[in-house]
Parts: C-alpha cells; sequence; structure tokens
C-alpha cells in the first residue's frame, strides 16, 4: 500500500506563490505516474496535472505557465509549485499516485485559498 500526505496549503493574496508537497510512504518502489487535483467550491474534482515516472509533465490549460510539478525521487515527495496565483485557484489540492495496473492512490487533501 502506498500512503500520501500533503503539505503546504493555506492563505496567499492573489498573484503569489505556494509550494504544496506530498509525501509519500509505504510501497514507493511500485508508484509510476504521479499528480495533482483540486475541487473548488460547488465544482467537481478536476486534474490539474501530471508527472511521469520519467519526470515528463502536463498540466490543465487553466494552469498552464503558472503552475509546475516535479518530484524527488530521493525524498520520495511530489512537489506543485503554484505561481500568479488568482482567486480562481481556491480549492482543496489532492495529490495522488498511480501503482501501474492496480490502483490509484489519493491524500486527504490540502486547502489552498487565495484572497485579498
Amino acid at each position: 500500500q502506498v500512503q500520501l500526505v500533503e503539505s503546504g496549503g493555506g492563505l496567499v493574496q492573489p498573484g503569489g506563490s505556494l509550494r504544496l508537497s506530498c509525501a509519500a510512504s509505504g510501497s514507493i518502489e511500485s508508484i509510476g505516474n504521479m499528480g495533482w487535483y483540486r475541487q473548488r467550491p460547488g465544482k467537481q474534482r478536476e486534474m490539474v496535472g501530471g508527472i511521469s515516472a520519467s519526470g515528463g509533465t502536463h498540466y490543465a490549460d487553466s494552469v498552464k505557465g503558472r503552475f509546475a510539478i516535479s518530484r524527488d525521487n530521493d525524498k520520495n515527495t511530489m512537489y506543485l509549485q503554484m505561481n500568479s496565483l488568482k482567486p480562481e485557484d481556491t480549492a482543496v489540492y489532492y495529490c495522488h499516485a498511480d501503482i501501474p495496473r492496480t490502483y490509484r492512490a489519493w491524500g486527504q487533501g490540502t486547502q489552498v485559498t487565495v484572497s485579498s
């Protein structure tokens, strides 16, 4: 089993930055792709972006050019660097880790609020 714990959320002003972390533990050797989703108030959960085991990334159009995903395999941690934050980025952010052909593990979520 893989366990994920997110951290780094909080309150930030529009135009500010935050970095979220997603620490993995357990059967980490089985992890393939990882990624981030978010759930904005009153909306369904949506994909923010992902990163493959080899480091390739993809992003939703709404965050492209502002957000960056990276992973440090030595620390078993994935990051989401968020810059130029907007009020519409306010959401609970969830990380996931895919164990190929088996299951997708999810973290518990971390709140990000963008407000002046």
